[in-house]
């Protein structure tokens, strides 16, 4: 399958706990909000915490 041309987005590519990563795919299940928003929502906040 060829790469998506994003222009304002990065396809990371990293390793997580499964039992994150399990957990994250079924609060995306129901809630509706797509795994790629809620990372950049976690970043973000992450990135507030440390200034």
């Amino acid at each position: 399958m060829p790469k998506p041309k994003l222009v304002n987005r990065v396809v990371p590519n990293s390793a997580v706990d499964k039992d994150l990563y399990n957990w994250l795919k079924e609060y995306s299940k129901e809630t509706k909000i797509p795994v790629s928003k809620l990372l950049d929502k976690s970043i973000e906040l992450l990135k507030e915490s440390v200034k």
